[in-house]
This record gives structure tokens, sequence and C-alpha cells, in this order.
């Protein structure tokens, strides 16, 4: 078992999962596509109902006019491959969707990652959601908020960025044991 033999390697890697918004050209490779579905398709979920379906986006004229939809997804317009993720919107079960959803998105990151493969999370808003989900033909009754790009990163355009001004808070700061004063 991985945790049993490394589990700091398995540590380091899932520390170095960073947001990508630029990315190159290239096309993913389909097993990459895959896998990355595959592990969507193993995450788990509130009892287990997986209450999420995923649209699947590699068409660039899609990907720029999501990138347009009011929210926060700009990245998309360069993404190699975009992933909505339309969510049940059962009455009642809107918490656990909102919990799986975001389980979700960082197990479908983790797992890009692990082909070297670069992400970033984003959401829709607004008329942005609407837009959405005429664009792709999703039906009313489903929540839409989530999208995700996908890319090998653009590593010339990451190291010309200026490094990030907000370093990591120290544990000191974040964690609270037994109480929180």
């Amino acid at each position: 078992m991985i945790q049993s033999e490394n589990p700091q390697s398995l540590i380091a890697f899932l520390r170095k999962l960073r947001a990508v918004r630029q990315f190159r050209a290239e096309k993913l490779p389909q097993d990459a596509i895959d896998a990355i579905l595959d592990v969507a398709r193993w995450s788990g979920s509130a009892s287990n109902r997986q209450h999420w379906e995923i649209v699947v986006i590699q068409q660039r004229s899609t990907l720029q006019a999501l990138a347009a939809c009011e929210g926060y997804a700009k990245h998309l317009a360069g993404a190699a491959l975009g992933i909505i993720l339309v969510m049940a919107g059962e009455p009642g079960l809107e918490e656990q969707e909102t919990y799986d959803e975001g389980r979700l998105s960082e197990r479908l990151m983790l797992a890009a990652e692990a082909y070297g493969i670069g992400s970033c999370i984003g959401w829709l808003r607004g008329q942005g959601v609407q837009e959405a989900k005429t664009l792709l033909g999703i039906p009313q009754e489903r929540l839409v908020r989530t999208a995700i790009s996908f890319g090998y990163p653009d590593e010339e355009a990451r190291r010309a960025r200026p490094k990030n001004v907000h370093a990591r808070k120290p544990l000191s700061e974040i964690v609270h044991f037994e109480r929180y004063a």
C-alpha cells in the first residue's frame, strides 16, 4: 500500500497541487482524460448517491463562450479541456451536494496532477449559470456552478508571474486543539 511504503511522497504530491490558469495549446491524451473521469466515477459522495453528472468540453469555441459567462472561470478560454459539474439539485439535499461537489472537484484536479496536467477550479454565478445551461443543454432543474479547466501548464507564463505575496499561514494560526479558543 502506498501509505505504508512512503507516506511523505504522497503528502508531497498533495501539497504540490496549485491552480494553473495558463495552458499550452497541446491536446490532452485520451488515456489521461479517461483516467480523470474514472476518478470522478469512484469519488465518494453522501450515501453514495453520486448526485453529479459531468460535461466535458474540448471545443475551443465552447470553452471561450463559457469563459465569457459571468463568474470566475475566465481560465477556461485557454484550457485544453473543461469540465462543468452538473449537480442533481435535489430539494433538501443542497448541503450534501455542495459538500460532494467540492470533494469531486479536488479529486478531479488531483487525478490531473498525477498526469502532469494542470487545473484550476472556477465557478459560474448570476446570469452566467443560465448562459452555461443554455450553451450546454443542461436541464433547468440541475445545479450548475463549478467549472474546472485542464491543460499542460504554460511554464513560461508561470515563471513570468510575480511570486505570490500571500505566504501560507503557519499552523499555529489555523489549527486549534480541543477548543477554538
